[in-house]
């Protein structure tokens, strides 16, 4: 059976980005705060999650180029 190397990215992806969302969403339930502090609680979560978003697409794009061991370089 082959395995698929797109799924560990993937999947860490998405772990990444349901803990950005938990941590974002969490931070907006606090009451009496600030509002900007509230953007502070949103903003920081949205740059890390278009962040992993982009560092998954380059890692994709490595997988497809055919550096699938991306450390033997090294």
């Amino acid at each position: 059976m082959k395995k698929n190397p797109y799924i560990a990215p993937i999947v860490i992806a998405v772990l990444f980005i349901l803990y950005f969302v938990f941590y974002g969403y969490m931070g907006t339930l606090i009451d009496d705060m600030p509002l900007v502090a509230r953007l502070v609680f949103i903003a920081i979560p949205v740059v890390m999650i278009i962040t992993m978003v982009c560092v998954l697409i380059e890692r994709i794009k490595e997988i497809r180029k055919g550096e699938n061991d991306d450390l033997s370089k090294y």
